[in-house]
C-alpha cells in the first residue's frame, strides 16, 4: 500500500533552517508529482511546494526564495529545505501524492 512518512520537523529559532524528508513506498515514485502542504494552527491547508516527475518545481509565494523542494528517485524520497524560517512558518507539514497523505511533521519556529 502507499505510504508517505515525513521526518525532520522540530523547534527552530527564527532565521534558522530545517530539512524535511518524505519517504515514499507502494508506488512508482519517479512517475508522480510530489507535494508539500502545511497547516498552521487554526488555519487551512496551504500548498507550499510542488515537484513534477520531471523535476520542475513550483512554490507558494510565502515559500519562494526560502524553501527548496527536491527529489531523489533512487531513494524514493522528497525533501523540503527550509531556510530563513519565520514564526509564521510554524505548521504541520504534510507530504502528499496521488490523494495520499502522510501523517505530517511539526515545525515550530520560535525564539
Amino acid at each position: 500500500q502507499v505510504q508517505l512518512v515525513e521526518s525532520g520537523g522540530g523547534l527552530v529559532r527564527p532565521g534558522g533552517s530545517l530539512r524535511l524528508s518524505c519517504a515514499a513506498s507502494g508506488f512508482i515514485f519517479s512517475n508522480f508529482w510530489m507535494f508539500w502542504v502545511r497547516q498552521a494552527p487554526g488555519k487551512g491547508l496551504e500548498l507550499v511546494a510542488t515537484i513534477t516527475s520531471g523535476g520542475e518545481t513550483v512554490y507558494a509565494g510565502s515559500a519562494k526564495g526560502r524553501f527548496t523542494i527536491s527529489r531523489d528517485n533512487s531513494q524514493n524520497t522528497v525533501h523540503l529545505q527550509m531556510n530563513s524560517l519565520k514564526p509564521e512558518d510554524t505548521a504541520v507539514y504534510y507530504c502528499y501524492a496521488m490523494n495520499y497523505w502522510g501523517k505530517g511533521t511539526l515545525v515550530t519556529v520560535s525564539s
